[in-house]
């Protein structure tokens, strides 16, 4: 596989006690409490139906406290779907963690929708996600996206004439344009949002990185702190591990966050 699985998780349960929400993102890279009701959609069913089975041993949830959807980040279709489906099952969400992510390829990759894979995967379809359940994270009071974002965004530059990077093409370069895509994102005012770096740890993208890390358990317990209603957001925040700290400059720019969001809109509503 070219990426990690993608996968989101759906928190549901009574408001007393906790949060709803879908959560993207590879399902060897969290840590969910038994407490915790969700749904998981891996890109294919077998995956997602994997995923559910690892919740269901590893944190003791019934069968019937999940729900999985399966989408294929890498292609808009899926992500449009899968979002309806979400929707309709969960028309009030409180928490989207925005976590699915892939490492740029070695050769230039362009998916069936016209845009670089991982830019895509990265970022574009957790824009598109993000803005096809925004009126189910804000048809109560207090809904939060959390984008799992990187350090590597503070190397990173947008460029706008060419997001594909069809011209000049490294990867590492085209990761930390995503990365810093999703940070600046979490600026947008339509939904309160932060973004943070969970630590480097022993994921898919551990190479990108180093060699060693913390466990997948332990930075996943940075964005669940995140998850918990308790802990009080602003939006555009980003966070280092538990720590909130300043994002590159971009990220706060009013005038940046307006051009990603015309960029993103363009690139999502048009089909190869």
């Amino acid at each position: 596989m070219p990426f990690r699985p993608l996968a989101a998780h759906c928190r549901r349960i009574p408001r007393a006690r906790g949060r709803r929400g879908p959560r993207t993102g590879s399902p060897a890279d969290r840590e969910l409490r038994p407490a915790l009701r969700c749904c998981a959609p891996p890109p294919n069913a077998e995956e997602a139906q994997a995923a559910t089975d690892r919740l269901i041993a590893s944190a003791g949830i019934s069968e019937s406290q999940l729900c999985s959807y399966a989408a294929d980040f890498a292609h808009f279709d899926e992500v449009k779907a899968m979002a309806r489906r979400v929707v309709e099952t969960h028309p009030h969400l409180d928490v989207l963690v925005n976590n699915a992510g892939m490492a740029a390829p070695e050769r230039h990759t362009v998916t069936a929708d016209g845009n670089e894979i991982a830019f895509q995967v990265n970022f574009l379809a957790h824009y598109l996600l993000t803005d096809l359940l925004e009126p189910a994270l804000t048809s109560d009071p207090g809904g939060r996206v959390v984008n799992v974002s990187s350090a590597l965004h503070r190397t990173g530059s947008i460029q706008w004439s060419d997001p594909n990077r069809a011209r000049r093409y490294s990867r590492l370069a085209t990761y930390a344009q995503s990365q810093l895509a999703l940070t600046v994102f979490a600026s947008d005012p339509r939904v309160t949002a932060v973004s943070l770096h969970p630590g480097i740890c022993e994921t898919g993208l551990l190479s990108l990185y180093g060699h060693h890390g913390a466990t997948a358990a332990e930075g996943a317990a940075h964005v669940v702190r995140l998850c918990d209603p308790a802990v009080e957001i602003v939006n555009g925040a980003y966070y280092d591990r538990d720590e909130r700290v300043a994002p590159a400059p971009p990220a706060t720019e009013e005038r940046t966050v307006q051009r990603l969001n015309k960029l993103a809109t363009a690139l999502t509503s048009h089909t190869a």
